[in-house]
């Protein structure tokens, strides 16, 4: 149950639930247990190592460990702030990212030994610490916490300062850095606390499963909301869907977040015919579209209740659910929004201009809340454009609200198709094709056509052993879709190009078709 007086800072956060719950399992991780009043011991000493190093800005790089949370709820309390690195990234960039944003001390996890070397010689003033199983070339994270007292510390943080840095994707360029506060993480669970908002409301025998990288917003706040509310997580280092499985059977896990393309690979696997969901009471999923078919087989597979997030990076997560009641075959409209918004949050819908736009008209899609982040480090120009200064900020994704207040999305603005004229949002052509039997994944891009100027086209993966009949499939579309929005091709490829995070390289479908034109609209 979430401590309202708790509420201020992540540190705040911890010593009530020291308090409260002392014995209460808080981490549990490869067979290593953790209780909220050790949790917040090991978070002093992190803070008092900090301190005799004036380090206030702390990475890691590495998979999901345990540890790390101590890590980063202790540089908060030093009044510092944390930047979980994706491990998915090159050293390279890895390396362009820590020049960019500079921390003082970096800690890695065991698998990124020879990354840390390069990055090691590449910035020779950057100090290093194992996470675990070094061979004696770097301090382990265990030795150098456990050298410190473990004395309480005063939180040396406040409501407003940043907390925590996490990066953006990067699918168009660099990744930029945002800045999420303390208030960012905290105010939205206090502003629920009032209708008991099933997201965020969980009761004091809820088990979390935190699979998802704690480098997304999906990872590390979803192991905030189980912090918060005094609950036990379960952690692994990576996402498996035997992994999953056994967490759910084993350990008896209730609440799970999970991207809808690791929910189609849990329910699919053999495995899942032998397994006791009835432990699982929400199953929350965001971060990428949910095909409607496959939504129905997961609600028919696991039985509980289901909840659609949408939110981003720089919304500091959920801004929007769709909740259980919505989730009905009946309500088949409803089932393709995003829901409506949270409590505290504002959303509405602006034209290019910036102003808003009638109800079921598309736009972009705004938001105002209290966990809009502070800003992108070092970045006031692209701050700037993204946070107006009226406080609503400019999410990039396309869509409409309708007169009952659901947001419908239809693609990211620069995804968008114009052809003869007309808007085609690539997320609703490939919705219809996920429907396909035969089809695994769908994308859908805007290729240069004398005619129209752009023509939409189909680039599909296949389900295995499944073959596709080009001609069936477009007569297939026509009966689902107006003509206009219908691919006038589709092409069958084995793997869909993806960055680092997992999400869809469109640029790389689009290149080939593109290659010798300066822009990239025709």
């Amino acid at each position: 149950m979430i401590d309202p007086e708790a509420m201020s800072t992540m540190s705040a956060v911890s010593r009530s639930a020291a308090q409260r719950a002392p014995d209460k399992v808080c981490n549990r991780f490869e067979g290593r247990e953790t209780t909220f009043k050790e949790f917040d011991r090991r978070v002093d000493q992190v803070a008092h190592a900090l301190d005799a190093s004036s380090a206030k800005v702390v990475a890691y790089l590495g998979k999901n460990c345990d540890h790390v949370f101590e890590i980063f709820v202790g540089t908060t309390r030093a009044g510092g702030m944390f930047a979980p690195l994706n491990w998915r990234l090159a050293p390279a960039e890895i390396i362009d990212i820590l020049r960019k944003y500079p921390p003082e001390i970096l800690f890695f996890g065991p698998e990124f030994s020879k990354a840390v070397e390069e990055i090691a010689k590449a910035l020779p003033d950057l100090e290093i610490l194992a996470m675990e199983g070094s061979d004696g070339s770097w301090t382990t994270y265990e030795a150098w916490r456990d050298a410190q007292p473990h004395r309480p510390v005063e939180d040396q943080s406040s409501n407003g300062d940043p907390a925590l840095v996490l990066f953006t994707s990067g699918t168009t360029g660099v990744p930029k850095a945002v800045l999420i506060s303390h208030r960012n993480l905290l105010q939205p669970k206090l502003d629920s606390l009032p209708v008991k908002h099933i997201y965020d409301h969980w009761d004091d025998d809820d088990i979390g499963f935190i699979a998802m990288p704690l480098a997304h917003i999906g990872g590390i706040g979803f192991w905030v909301l189980s912090f918060v509310n005094r609950c036990t997580s379960i952690i692994v280092r990576e996402f498996d869907p035997v992994g999953a499985l056994d967490a759910i059977h084993n350990e008896r896990v209730s609440k799970i977040f999970v991207v809808p393309a690791a929910l189609q690979i849990v329910i699919q696997h053999p495995k899942a015919q032998n397994v006791d969901f009835s432990c699982v009471t929400t199953v929350m999923y965001g971060a990428a579209p949910m095909p409607l078919p496959l939504l129905q087989e997961a609600i028919k597979v696991i039985g509980c209740k289901f909840v659609q997030c949408y939110g981003m990076t720089e919304t500091t997560g959920t801004i929007a659910i769709l909740p259980p009641e919505d989730h009905r075959p009946e309500r088949s409209t409803q089932m393709r929004s995003a829901g409506r918004p949270v409590m505290g949050c504002e959303i509405a819908v602006f034209d290019p201009a910036g102003n808003p736009v009638k109800t079921g008209e598309i736009g972009e899609i705004a938001i105002r809340a209290p966990a809009n982040m502070l800003g992108y480090w070092n970045n006031p120009e692209v701050t700037a454009k993204t946070l107006r200064e009226d406080g609503w900020l400019l999410s990039g994704d396309a869509g409409y609200l309708d007169e009952d207040g659901y947001l419908f999305i239809h693609d990211r603005i620069k995804d968008m198709i114009i052809s003869g004229g007309e808007n085609v949002y690539p997320a609703e052509v490939e919705s219809a094709l996920y429907a396909h039997p035969a089809i695994r994944e769908a994308a859908v891009i805007g290729v240069p056509d004398p005619k129209w100027g752009e023509a939409v086209r189909a680039v599909v993966t296949l389900k295995p052993n499944a073959t596709l009949d080009e001609k069936e499939v477009l007569n297939w579309m026509r009966d689902k879709l107006a003509a206009f929005k219908c691919p006038k091709a589709i092409d069958v490829i084995d793997v869909m190009p993806r960055n680092a995070s997992g999400k869809l390289l469109k640029r790389d479908l689009r290149a080939p078709y593109w290659e010798g034109r300066e822009r990239q609209v025709n």
